[in-house]
């Protein structure tokens, strides 16, 4: 059984409107997202000790998601992820974005969906955002109706994404929630196990723009498959970390596409979707340190994101999946958090 409850969590400056907080309460998980952004600022779980955590990074009160910061816990489009130099065409028409990720567009530009105020709509189990999106928002063509549900049933978060468009455009939709499940204050996430179940990625340029290569990760240091301790891992290839597009199969079946576990808490994350292609990032970007909750300090490789999405610039890439949504045509995906422990 599940418990909706909400409150205040804020008023936006400029008579930007008031944010309401969703708290989702199961017996085993609570969750609590905001109306600014769709984000999850809080997602506690029990380790296997029946000990509580929080194991999102965030910030304790509005203000923290109004300034600059790596999307923590937000639902971003238009586009998620990059396209490259801002520029798609489409039947002929060249469309130009805001470079907001130097030389690219990422996430959607400078004002995307995770700095919108969405319409909530309280559900028996969960809580549903609307927002419409204008044509030309952001460059994009096309009104789009956006709709994004989260519901939660016992250790099991779903996020249903859907979209309606006046004309052809461009649409990928994620949530760039940080995890930690040691819990969000932990300084790094080097002894997490991961499995991503891919059997391919997509190698990318020096700006991160997918060069169209499909790449087996047989024999690489992207071959998670098994599951790996992800310093070691990281240290016997040399690597930074990741920040990579793994390719699931294609088709709107729900398949499982990766596992987490911490050993010394238990906790497991499992993720499932029905989109082509999941982002691991393992926050390497991150060059100054971040003021997070309770006091928190979160720096380079304090959490890991699995993004569930298209892949990155499919809009340019005729061998990617399709990404355009046209008029008359309904986006729909879905992925399923489930936390536990082993």
């Amino acid at each position: 059984m599940t418990e909706v409850t909400k409150e205040t969590f804020g008023t936006l400056p400029d008579g930007g409107g008031v944010v309401d907080k969703f708290i989702l309460k199961s017996d085993s998980v609570t969750v609590e997202i905001i109306s600014f952004g769709c984000i999850v600022t809080t997602l506690q779980t029990k380790d296997r000790h029946g000990k509580v955590a929080d194991i999102v990074l965030g910030f304790d009160n509005l203000e923290g998601y109004i300034k600059k910061h790596p999307y923590f816990g937000a639902v971003v489009g238009r586009v998620a992820n990059r396209i490259s130099s801002g520029k798609f065409s489409i039947d002929g028409q060249e469309y130009q974005l805001a470079i907001n990720k130097e030389p690219n567009s990422i996430h959607g530009g400078i004002k995307g969906f995770d700095k919108a105020l969405w319409t909530p709509e309280v559900l028996p189990n969960g809580v549903r955002f609307a927002l419409v999106s204008p044509d030309k928002d952001e460059g994009f063509p096309g009104e789009l109706k956006v709709w994004v549900t989260y519901t939660l049933a016992e250790g099991e978060l779903t996020i249903d994404y859907r979209a309606k468009t006046s004309k052809t455009t461009p649409v990928n939709l994620t949530n760039h929630s940080y995890f930690n499940l040691a819990g969000h204050g932990a300084p790094n996430i080097y002894d997490h196990e991961v499995c991503i179940t891919a059997e391919s990625y997509l190698p990318a340029d020096d700006v991160q723009i997918p060069t169209g290569e499909i790449a087996s990760v047989q024999n690489t240091y992207f071959d998670l498959r098994k599951a790996v301790k992800l310093g070691s891992h990281m240290q016997q290839f040399h690597m930074n970390g990741f920040d990579h597009n793994f390719c699931l199969p294609i088709g709107k079946d729900k398949k499982h596409c990766a596992r987490v576990y911490h050993p010394a808490t238990g906790r497991v994350l499992d993720v499932c979707t029905t989109q082509p292609g999941v982002q691991f990032y393992t926050m390497n970007a991150v060059t100054e340190p971040i003021k997070g909750k309770n006091g928190a300090t979160y720096c380079k490789h304090s959490a890991f994101c699995l993004e569930t999405q298209n892949w990155p610039d499919a809009v340019n890439k005729l061998n990617f999946p399709d990404s355009l949504l046209r008029p008359g045509e309904e986006y729909q995906h879905t992925t399923w958090l489930k936390f536990s422990v082993a």
